[in-house]
């Protein structure tokens, strides 16, 4: 069910409050254009800045609007256990297909802190829970030792894993149930990591270039790796101007110049590109023919 390319959609505001007109617009964009699963309240959609209401009414609205046509991974994590527990039993209120939940940051727990951390949500929220790993905004690294524990909880069904290590990603392969889910959480590595038993992407770039995720995804699936190798370089650099500053900026300011959000704008502390800098990722739009 969860496979693919999974698109952590970016949240659109309007006047300082989510554009919902905006957002159900986002998500016929994607279903059109091929994509396999939506991840609302991600890093890219900005949810350090959602409040806890707003989360919760932008995961209810997603569900809404996809009427079962994807599946919907809600993101739900936060570095207070019971903060994260709520947010997932919202999501699972709100229909969620499964939720998505980052390792805590800030607080830097060990390894058996995030174990307890992770096993505590599970055994609180009966929902398919997607691990997240991304030391680089949190300040800690989920072990594969840490990750192989969990994977034996029935609920925990998969790793997003952005670390861009290939080695770590193997060794959580090498130590994870049967069965589990490995999903590349770094762009520059979406399809290496589907060559060591990835089932798919969470994808900054697929917010912009849906289609092209999705088939890559797909001919990988069908064996045709001379054409998944072909998409996958050629989108490198798309995947490198969307990281010019933090994400979701540049990507959200991508969607904006190409008309994908009426627009832009973003919540402090994010703030709009340097002028060198969108000049630079307007290049890279206008090398791929996404823009004129």
């Amino acid at each position: 069910m969860f496979k693919g390319s999974l698109v952590p959609i970016i949240t659109p505001f309007k006047n300082g409050k989510v554009d919902y007109e905006s957002f159900e617009n986002l998500i016929e964009f994607h279903i059109k254009n091929g994509t396999d699963g939506l991840v609302p309240c991600g890093t890219t959609g900005e949810s350090a800045t959602l409040s806890h209401k707003e989360h919760i009414e932008v995961i209810e609205f997603v569900v809404k609007k996809v009427k079962g046509r994807i599946p919907v991974i809600a993101g739900t994590g936060s570095n207070s256990t019971n903060e994260a527990i709520e947010l997932a039993k919202g999501a699972k209120n709100a229909g969620a297909d499964a939720h998505l939940s980052i390792t805590p940051y800030y607080n830097k727990p060990t390894q058996e802190g995030l174990f307890q951390h992770f096993k505590s949500i599970a055994e609180s929220v009966p929902l398919p829970m997607i691990l997240y790993n991304v030391p680089g905004r949190t300040g800690v690294n989920l072990l594969p030792e840490t990750v192989g524990r969990l994977s034996q909880i029935s609920n925990i069904i998969g790793i997003k894993e952005a670390t861009g290590s290939l080695q770590q990603c193997t060794e959580v392969m090498e130590r994870v149930k049967s069965g589990f889910l490995l999903i590349s959480g770094d762009d520059f590595s979406n399809l290496p990591i589907l060559s060591i038993g990835g089932v798919g992407t969470i994808s900054v770039t697929a917010n912009i270039v849906p289609s092209e995720l999705s088939k890559m995804c797909k001919e990988f699936e069908k064996g045709n790796l001379q054409e998944a190798r072909r998409i996958h370089i050629n989108l490198m650099p798309l995947h490198r101007a969307m990281f010019i500053e933090t994400n979701p900026i540049p990507v959200k300011t991508a969607s904006y110049i190409m008309g994908l959000i009426p627009q832009l704008e973003f919540r402090l502390p994010l703030c709009p590109m340097k002028k060198e800098n969108e000049e630079k990722l307007k290049d890279a739009l206008k090398a791929k023919s996404l823009i004129s």
